[in-house]
């Protein structure tokens, strides 16, 4: 048996084409032609530092998007350019090579496809590299000495490569029993109740039968790690695009939610199984071949080379193989047999055109047109419109694999027919159009409950969907939203998305409090006992009682006979009343012991307030926050670390939040819990962090007449913003 830890380090070639051993040269774009492009877009910064973006082209528009990244993140832009090309190492270190080694084939393949993009996404793509320039140079005391200004258009193009899972190839070879110690993974949650990791992401649209206007209302509000770089801004063309949204730091496109006058969208992640490993004969005598197809074939070894600096500042490269089939990379080698993964998402390039595409719609009919270009492979959307519709669409790149080899079965197979070859068709993916009760909702489950009027026909879906799962956090959506009788506005969305409850707590705490006074619980045990039968169960930052809940489900959780969390597991037969109880009282008991000499340990009193220890703190800013891990059934899903002073601070999941409401203009609120700036000495590091903690969002800046209200300041590319 023989793992190729080369190839599970250095991300294989995507797409066909041969892979070179340096890297392609660069041409940048003198300083002349770079300010002849800033002159073409006008920044306007309104409160809290948003962006504005007026350009009269679309390279100008992603030479001006590069700007006002980079004013505001600094050089982690220019690096995130440095990384995409596969070059890191070369001025930082031999630590950095395996990143060069996953991102270098990616961006050898966005430089041979790069023609094949739409000229407009081209010339975004061309801007933001030359505009990524043009801020280096003009601000090089500010960036290593090492920083080049060379980048191109591939260059940013290559940061929306698809590429295969190295995640599936990891667990394929912990399955076989082999070492997969190298093997890169971490892009997918481990999904469990118990898992107090989750992070999600929640997305809600109304129809104008649930509104007081008669239109419809988006909810987007993705939850990531503070550091993932959501970037609030507007993005104009005049007469070809105006849309307002989030963008990610580093490029000019990322994975976009937003709207423009006419429509709008969220995304939540999803999480199908895209890859499928397949099993291929060799033999002893011939190991570089496989058998298939009555005949034997060569396998293609591709080789890599990356240059490192040395602790001495010297030059050095490395050079790492990996071997390659028409069907995928080889991830194992045992038994006789190669093991190569198939991944439809690998070779994907155009996932920024799509998001362009989509930034220009109109209407429903041209948006799903544009989502059939599948090449945003994953992600569902939630969408809504001005013309009344409500959407949901579950959109996965699914293999379409023979009905005979479906499952978690590795076929061994001696036919190129066995191996999949096409996607699922786009039209058989589930979709929720305008649904009876007016809603649809996502909070990164499958689609079987997206509309409770509606329930999906698994015999209509695709075979490989993933099994049926509504967690907490789903189960609480659709107890605000069904518990909603009056019809809603904007302002009641925002209010309704700050609910306060915590499920877990209301479906076992009647057990658990039963459990721990049957035990004749004395001392600080008894206390505990009388604060959570006085709690709410609620994650309120004024609320008493939670702090104990909280140290008890971890110590829980940790103790519960393995399934036995629940007395009553998740069932799809009640989706929204189950899990429920205790399943082992005895531990139960025992961790609510354990939670409070936990809590004792840190000075955590058994009465405090919620807020008292759960805080939002960034900058000048310490405020008491509600919120609390998804695990534990908040809606508000908040993830905290433990400062030195043993208060948890926020610092992922809930961060960006925005509800619109599609009026004959669309009107609009925000939050960007961590600001436009990562920037400590920027006003705009810490100036949305208190509203954030206190639920406020404040209103958007849409139209021109509410950016002219709003302006502090308006600038081009190479100016200086001026001060307020």
């Amino acid at each position: 048996m023989a793992i190729l830890t080369a190839l599970l380090l250095a991300l294989p070639f995507v797409g066909g084409a041969t892979a070179a051993a340096t890297p392609p040269a660069y041409q940048a774009i003198d300083s002349t032609v770079e300010a002849a492009i800033a002159a073409r877009a006008e920044i306007v910064r309104t409160q809290y530092g948003v962006p504005h973006i007026t350009a009269q082209d679309f390279e100008a528009l992603g030479f001006a998007m590069a700007w006002v990244q980079s004013e505001d993140y600094g050089d982690r832009v220019a690096r995130r350019l440095v990384k995409a090309r596969g070059e890191y190492a070369k001025y930082v270190g031999h630590d950095s090579i395996d990143g060069d080694f996953a991102a270098w084939p990616v961006h050898a393949h966005a430089v041979s496809t790069f023609n094949q993009l739409d000229e407009d996404t081209r010339a975004v793509y061309e801007g933001f590299a030359a505009g990524v320039d043009y801020y280096v140079r003009l601000h090089r005391s500010a960036f290593p000495e090492w920083m080049p200004t060379d980048f191109t258009g591939p260059d940013a193009a290559a940061l929306d490569g698809q590429t295969w899972s190295r995640s599936d190839a990891r667990r394929f070879v912990q399955r076989m029993g082999a070492d997969a110690g190298s093997v890169e993974g971490g892009d997918d949650l481990f999904q469990d109740h118990v898992d107090f990791g989750l992070e999600g992401s929640n997305a809600w649209a109304f129809g104008g039968t649930r509104t007081v206007s008669g239109r419809p209302i988006l909810l987007r509000n993705p939850h990531l790690s503070w550091t993932a770089g959501y970037y609030e801004a507007q993005a104009r063309v005049p007469g070809k695009l105006d849309f307002y949204g989030d963008f990610r730091i580093g490029g000019p496109f990322g994975i976009i939610g937003g709207f423009n006058r006419h429509l709008g969208w969220a995304t939540t992640n999803n999480y199908p199984t895209y890859s499928k490993v397949y099993g291929l004969w060799t033999e002893s005598q011939h190991p570089d071949y496989y058998f298939l197809d009555g005949g034997f074939h060569h396998i293609d070894v591709r080789s890599v080379t990356i240059q490192y600096r040395t602790a001495d500042g010297r030059l050095a490269s490395e050079t790492r193989n990996s071997e390659w089939t028409p069907y995928g990379p080889v991830i194992l080698r045992k038994d006789g047999q190669i093991y190569v993964l198939t991944d439809p998402r690998d070779g994907e390039f155009r996932r920024g055109e799509q998001f362009l595409r989509l930034m220009q719609t109109t209407n429903f009919d041209e948006w799903l047109d544009v989502m059939r270009m599948r090449a945003h492979p994953s992600s569902n959307f939630t969408y809504a419109d001005a013309a009344g519709n409500i959407a949901h669409l579950y959109n996965a790149n699914l293999p379409l694999i023979p009905d005979s080899l479906t499952g978690d079965t590795v076929p061994v197979v001696r036919s190129s027919a066995d191996i999949w070859s096409e996607l699922v068709p786009f039209d058989d993916l589930p979709l929720y159009l305008d649904p009876p009760g007016g809603y649809v909702h996502q909070e990164n489950d499958t689609p079987d409950y997206t509309n409770l009027n509606v329930p999906m026909d698994r015999d209509t879906m695709p075979a490989n969907l993933p099994a049926p799962r509504l967690r907490l956090r789903s189960q609480l959506a659709l107890s605000v939203i069904n518990g909603a009788t009056e019809k809603l506005g904007l302002q009641d969305v925002i209010r309704m998305k700050h609910t306060h409850r915590m499920l877990m707590a209301e479906r076992v705490m009647d057990e658990l409090i039963a459990a721990v006074r049957a035990s004749q619980p004395v001392g600080d045990v008894a206390r505990a006992l009388e604060v959570l039968e006085r709690w709410d169960r609620s994650a309120d930052a004024n609320s008493r009682g939670g702090e104990i809940f909280e140290a008890w489900a971890r110590r829980y959780a940790a103790a519960a006979d393995s399934g036995a969390f629940y007395r009553v597991p998740w069932s799809p037969d009640r989706p929204t009343e189950t899990p429920v109880g205790i399943g082992s009282p005895d531990a139960a008991v025992a961790a609510l012991a354990q939670a409070v000499s936990d809590l004792a340990q840190l000075g955590i009193p058994l009465d405090a307030p919620w807020g008292d220890w759960h805080r939002v703190r960034r900058g000048s800013v310490d405020e008491p926050v509600s919120g609390c891990p998804a695990t534990l059934g908040c809606f508000r899903a908040l993830n905290f670390h433990r400062d030195p002073d043993g208060k948890l601070v926020a610092d992922g999941a809930d961060g960006w939040i925005l509800a619109v409401e599609f009026d004959d203009v669309p009107r609009a609120f925000s939050v960007l819990a961590y600001g436009e700036s990562d920037q400590e000495d920027s006003p705009h590091f810490d100036d949305q962090a208190a509203m954030f903690a206190h639920e406020k969002l404040k209103p958007v800046a849409f139209t021109d007449e509410d950016i002219r209200k709003t302006t502090i300041a308006r600038y081009r590319p190479g100016e200086d913003p001026p001060t307020p």
